[in-house]
């Protein structure tokens, strides 16, 4: 797994996570005699006595157990459950984008607050949660619908165009990392984490200067040929955030992690995807602000 990557990856029985095959011989018992039976050799094991040659033919020459035979993780899994955390976020937005424009602000502080708690608890949760997974992606839809629809009524089509620009980033960043173009190296890594961490204090001090109201500008410090700046740099960092969801994934297939993992796989995908979306849709109401 990449270190310093999503949080929600750390910590996670990502690497080393492999099932131990059954030891098919018990300690100290005589050679030929297997622990699962202890029939001796050239005997067939328990279950199997009794079949015809043409059975036991059959039974041999099948394929061997895949990862999916075996309970592990597999990018099938990962595909199917994103799909379904943001199918949540998308019906929890269609809530917020089709009642009243009072309702859907309520609904997304809501939204906002319940995500956050969930997106805690399911980032320290040992055990991934499939309920609490698609619950948090529900109330990111709550949110992130009616941030939409805020903006959208000042900015028409905004929303749209974020969602497309979502999209974009994610099928090019998807393509460099098959590629093999951009990889999450360590040293890639330490100035991603520097870079977030200057990126969260900023963020901090803003929403202080916005709530105490020594700014009065929509966005705070984030308005103009700044905020600009600031928009690609954070879009930058979710890019570069999803090619580390990507490695953490890809480690974790190849570890052979427990099927349970791809949940935890799918958050963080869906989380990651959601601050993108967040970042795309503000730096576009800042650009169309300044026009």
């Amino acid at each position: 797994m990449a270190l310093g990557g999503n949080p929600i990856f750390n910590g996670k029985s990502f690497r080393g996570a492999t099932q131990a095959p059954p030891a098919p011989q018990a300690f100290g018992a005589p050679y030929g005699q297997q622990a699962y039976g202890n029939q001796p050799y050239g005997q067939a094991p328990y279950g199997q006595q009794g079949m015809t040659d043409a059975q036991l033919r059959d039974m041999y020459n099948q394929p061997s157990a895949g990862p999916a035979d075996t309970g592990r993780m597999t990018f099938d899994d990962v595909i199917v459950k994103t799909a379904a955390c943001l199918g949540f976020v998308v019906l929890g937005a269609a809530v917020t984008l089709t009642v009243g424009l009072g309702l859907a602000s309520m609904l997304m502080i809501v939204g906002a607050l319940g995500g956050f708690v969930l997106a805690l608890v399911n980032t320290f949760k040992k055990q991934p949660s499939p309920a609490l997974i698609l619950a948090y992606a529900g109330l990111e839809g709550l949110f992130l619908g009616g941030l939409t629809r805020i903006l959208d009524t000042q900015y028409p089509g905004v929303g749209l165009q974020a969602v497309v620009g979502t999209l974009s980033v994610f099928a090019v960043t998807l393509l460099l990392f098959k590629s093999g173009k951009v990889r999450a190296t360590p040293k890639a890594m330490r100035f991603f984490m520097i870079a977030l961490g200057g990126y969260a204090l900023f963020s901090i001090v803003n929403l202080v200067l916005m709530l105490t109201g020594v700014t009065q500008e929509p966005f705070g410090l984030r308005s103009g040929v700044v905020g600009v700046v600031i928009g690609l740099l954070a879009i930058g960092l979710a890019a570069f955030s999803l090619i580390m969801d990507f490695t953490s994934i890809e480690e974790g297939v190849r570890n052979g992690a427990p099927q349970r993992f791809s949940w935890t796989a799918a958050f963080g995908l869906t989380v990651t995807l959601v601050w993108l979306y967040v970042e795309i849709i503000r730096l576009l109401a800042i650009l169309r602000g300044d026009d």
